[in-house]
């Protein structure tokens, strides 16, 4: 009589949903906190480069401060020095500088 209840149950195999239902969670925490804020700012940076006009003060990715002279489609003429001037590509500005309180 006491067989009958000491018997193990078979052992069940875990649904198809379960076994995925972790790794759907992390894709979509993954999206949401990485590469979703990622394509916003990449968004805002495109949008910042199309409205530069001429004398705006802007960083390059290298470090370079300067004001901007002439914008083109692909490229801007900047000013680095009076009188020093470099053609540069638009994707190599990063920020813009001129609103930026000058140091002391």
């Amino acid at each position: 009589m006491y067989s009958i209840l000491l018997q193990a149950a078979a052992p069940q195999q875990p649904s198809m949903v379960s076994t995925l239902l972790p790794f759907v969670a992390i894709i979509v925490i993954f999206y949401f906190f990485m590469i979703r804020p990622q394509m916003k700012r990449q968004k805002e940076l495109r949008k910042y480069r199309e409205s530069l006009k001429k004398g705006d003060k802007v960083i390059t990715t290298g470090g370079i401060y300067g004001k901007v002279v002439e914008v083109k489609d692909n490229h801007m003429i900047v000013e680095i020095a009076n009188g020093v001037e470099i053609k540069i590509d638009k994707a190599a500005i990063i920020m813009d500088m001129t609103d930026a309180a000058p140091r002391k």
